[in-house]
């Protein structure tokens, strides 16, 4: 039996096991799949043990992207640009590569599923944590016209975009902006922060938004609604949690690990209907 799990802390509300149980489902793969928490400051020991133990592989949420990095004895373009790894699978001669699905599970969310343009468009991100940092060089990938990046601290969004513009080929449409500096009407604004999660307030001039915005928490379920009701009440074309996210992503990691496509519409849509239950 194939064993795999998701890392993470806290970990009891992922969706992860029922999305590769769907899966495996598809493709007659026989699988375990496990949520195990992690303590502060313990995921190597932890991930170790899970290998020891006859692991195949294992995606990983926050707080652990970093940590499962730096745990890794090779990884991905997308991973090293980041920083966070998100799926881990056993290398032939032994040892770990990391890999960093985020980002293109968000833009397949955002392309196919939802049919929202990038390329040439004006994109506004929220945030330059973790989660920013595992999808920014996907969506800067699809040429949009410029994208600005807001953070709550500025400084760590200034140093997000030097990292960027050294590490890709020249970004000049990628920019930290201030509360002040933030435009009217982009077209696509996407919510990277945990804000959601803590019931922070959304402190954004509703200018940010015109008639054709679409906008985009990559949380999902309740974390989402703060910031969705805001664009929805101020005006917003289109919105949309993270739910099909975390499904792509999911399919790209289940391919690492399996080396087989999967459908992923109808466990989308078997996720949302579990939402309404």
């Amino acid at each position: 039996m194939n064993q795999l799990a998701v890392f993470g802390n806290p970990i009891e509300h992922s969706r992860s096991p029922d999305i590769h149980a769907a899966f495996a489902a598809q493709v007659d793969v026989e699988l375990t799949y496990n949520r195990i928490l992690v303590p502060d400051n313990e995921f190597a020991p932890v991930a170790q043990r899970f290998f020891d133990n006859g692991g195949l592989g294992c995606n990983v949420t926050v707080p652990c992207k970093g940590d499962a990095w730096e745990f890794v004895k090779e990884a991905g373009e997308n991973a090293n640009l980041a920083e966070a790894v998100n799926t881990i699978s056993l290398l032939p001669g032994g040892g770990f590569r990391g890999d960093n699905t985020d980002g293109p599970g968000l833009v397949t969310d955002l392309r196919q599923n939802l049919g929202w343009s990038l390329g040439d468009t004006r994109i506004l991100v929220l945030g330059a944590g973790g989660a920013v940092r595992g999808v920014l060089g996907s969506l800067l990938q699809e040429e949009p016209s410029l994208v600005h990046l807001h953070n709550r601290t500025h400084k760590t969004a200034l140093q997000l975009v030097d990292r960027f513009q050294s590490c890709m080929k020249p970004t000049g449409q990628l920019a930290a902006v201030s509360k002040d500096e933030l435009e009217k009407d982009y077209d696509v604004i996407i919510n990277g922060t945990s804000a959601g999660l803590a019931d922070q307030a959304i402190d954004l001039p509703p200018a940010i938004l015109g008639k054709d915005s679409c906008c985009y928490d990559m949380v999902y379920g309740a974390g989402a609604r703060a910031f969705l009701g805001w664009a929805e009440g101020n005006g917003a074309r289109a919105t949309s949690d993270g739910l099909g996210m975390l499904v792509e992503q999911a399919a790209l990691a289940f391919e690492i690990w399996f080396n087989k496509k999967v459908e992923t519409e109808a466990v989308i849509r078997q996720l949302r209907q579990m939402e309404t239950e």
